[in-house]
């Protein structure tokens, strides 16, 4: 007869099999994740803050390829890679200058089904979109953003291609370098994680008398890895546990600025009220023990916000009520292309046509770049710059 931990164990191994299978299908014929998704002219200038004219001219003159196009002669539109080189020729780049400190964010609530991991994503795919160079960094053991960007956690990643080597007591890396993967994005990587990063958790509760000094050796350490790799990108989104550890420390202690995810429900703002008190209280013994946190920014965003439903709007106006401007004015709205397309382990912004109907596909994209754009424009005030301008927009007032 089984005992408990084998069966728990015969559904864990059960449950991996059918994910494998799944990463399979959503990545036929290859089994590997691919980036299909095309932008029409209109898109690709709006998305370089230029004019149709001025692209088309630089195809004309020779200093772009001329506009990919399909056997029967139509334009298929630009790819993610096309769209980086043609911000290269046209001197388009929204890349921070060589003197702006990166943005590092860590998404956190230690209230889980808030879209902690999901808002990770888009975040990221969002800022690729836009033409940033991005580097996402999973410091969850469960792993589901290592999952959404394509990788079996389970199958494909080894505790070697974790923060592990560079977190452990015995730490066999010296940097974070190692670790960097690169994504179906040209300008999005990715560190990713898998069940074994939680040994660093043992570890350090198991480092007896010393622990405290060991703990604290450990965030410095975190802290100047990222610093060091984020020196080749614009901005380091970290998704770390949702719970209260040393590697939740660590990764709040290496951050800049701080997203809280929560959804409009009562147990989700009560959660994250606890969850921001008890960030005060460990951010107070991190101050007193010599451990220096600076946020240049902090924000909460509701995510998964049903615009149809009454309880939904009476709690984000408690929301408004309690945290005022910290709360972020455009809602993530909870859209089913957004379920389809993690189903697929997908972000909306990899999606070569709607998986629902047109107009519920639109809306989701035209949302999401909105709440999102916000924390681009936060990102972009601490470097000093202004919204970016439309030049088309500009000429034709």
């Amino acid at each position: 007869m089984h005992s408990i931990a084998n069966q728990i164990g015969d559904l864990a191994s059960s449950g991996e099999r059918m994910i494998e299978r799944l990463r399979k299908r959503a990545f036929l014929p290859e089994s590997r994740k691919g980036l299909n998704v095309r932008f029409g002219i209109a898109e690709a200038a709006q998305l370089l803050g230029c004019s149709t004219n001025r692209i088309r001219m630089a195809e004309e003159d020779g200093r772009l390829p001329p506009a990919p196009a399909s056997e029967n002669g139509r334009r298929t539109g630009y790819s993610v890679d096309d769209l980086q080189n043609m911000r290269s020729v046209l001197n388009a780049s929204p890349a921070r200058a060589p003197l702006d400190n990166p943005a590092i964010v860590a998404v956190q609530n230690f209230k889980g089904g808030v879209g902690k991991s999901t808002v990770t994503t888009h975040l990221a795919h969002y800022f690729g979109v836009q033409g940033y160079r991005v580097l996402v960094v999973d410091c969850d053991s469960q792993a589901t953003t290592t999952t959404l960007f394509g990788f079996n956690p389970h199958f494909n990643i080894t505790r070697e291609e974790t923060l592990y080597p560079y977190l452990s007591i015995d730490p066999t890396q010296a940097d974070l370098l190692y670790a960097v993967k690169r994504t179906p994005w040209p300008n999005v990587d990715l560190i990713p994680s898998n069940l074994e990063l939680f040994d660093v958790e043992y570890e350090l509760a198991a480092a007896g008398s010393d622990g405290q000094s060991v703990l604290a050796a450990r965030f410095r350490k975190l802290k100047q890895g990222l610093q060091d790799l984020a020196k080749d990108y614009d901005i380091v989104i970290l998704d770390p546990p949702p719970a209260l550890g040393t590697i939740s420390l660590a990764v709040m202690q290496a951050a800049n600025a701080l997203l809280v995810p929560l959804a409009a429900t009562t147990p989700d703002f009560c959660s994250t009220v606890q969850f921001l008190s008890m960030m005060d209280q460990v951010l107070e013994q991190l101050v007193d023990a010599g451990i220096t946190v600076d946020y240049s920014w902090v924000r909460l965003i509701c995510s998964k916000f049903n615009a149809n439903d009454p309880s939904h709007d009476m709690v984000r106006a408690i929301m408004e009520q309690s945290f005022g401007p910290a709360l972020l004015p455009v809602p993530i709205l909870d859209s089913a292309e957004i379920s389809h397309a993690a189903l697929r382990m997908m972000t909306v912004y990899e999606l070569e046509k709607p998986i629902g109907t047109p107009r519920t596909h639109k809306r989701c994209r035209a949302n999401l770049d909105e709440a999102l754009g916000q924390i681009e424009q936060l990102v972009r005030t601490g470097w000093g710059r202004v919204e970016r301008v439309d030049e088309e927009l500009l000429v034709n007032g």
